[in-house]
């Protein structure tokens, strides 16, 4: 570049100082506008200006580049730099807030489903063990005393008048526990009927509401 300025300099007739002048400057200036090197240089040949009244473009434009590198070797943007720093407790808070509620949610509306479903479980396997009840009678000509119980379902009694009626392989391949992990109970005669399996619910205690309810196959 000082050669091309010495050049442009000596063809308009000049020579060439070693020092440096305020005129030489305004022409230099002049003419890196006209040939567009200064907007190479950025806001660093403004700041020289400002600083020192004279200004180097080269020094200047040397000074954006080292910034440049400066700032690529120490996280590359500030962008980078926010984003390694985390969350902050605001957003932790929100996030926690929301997880609570969902979590709320869920359950309001999940655990009352359930005990729903451990209530249609249970009327369900009563029905199963009435079917059971039913062939045993027509094969037996007579439900299991209380004595025999709900096993005799599966296995012959010993007090059966014919065994030869009873069905090879029994009437039902396993007795189910109620939803709440204990056996369903058998009672001849019923409340309302000539038997009644029940289940107490979910409490395990006669009476009660809703999942604690008392489960009679003669109610349902």
């Amino acid at each position: 570049m000082r050669k091309i300025l010495s050049f442009r300099h000596s063809r308009e007739g000049g020579n060439p100082s070693p020092e440096r002048s305020p005129w030489r400057f305004l022409w230099e200036m002049d003419w890196l506008r006209r040939t567009g090197v200064s907007r190479l240089c950025g806001n660093d040949v403004r700041r020289g200006e400002g600083e020192n009244g004279f200004g180097s473009p080269s020094r200047s434009a040397e000074h954006g580049f080292r910034s440049l590198r400066r700032s690529a070797e120490h996280g590359f943007t500030p962008v980078r730099r926010s984003a390694e720093h985390g969350f902050t407790l605001v957003e932790l808070m929100v996030v926690i807030v929301i997880i609570g509620l969902l979590a709320t949610i869920v359950a309001i509306n999940v655990i009352p489903a359930t005990d729903t479903a451990r209530v249609e479980k249970a009327k369900a396997d009563i029905a199963t063990i009435e079917q059971a009840l039913e062939q045993y009678r027509l094969d037996n000509l007579a439900y299991p005393s209380a004595t025999d119980g709900l096993q005799a379902l599966i296995n012959p009694p010993a007090a059966l008048a014919q065994p030869q009626r009873y069905r090879r392989g029994g009437y039902i391949k396993k007795l189910p526990n109620d939803p709440w992990g204990r056996p369903y109970r058998y009672a001849v005669p019923g409340r309302k009927g000539a038997f009644d399996i029940s289940s107490l619910g979910a409490d395990g205690q006669p009476g009660g509401d809703n999942e604690n309810a008392d489960i009679y196959s003669s109610e349902l």
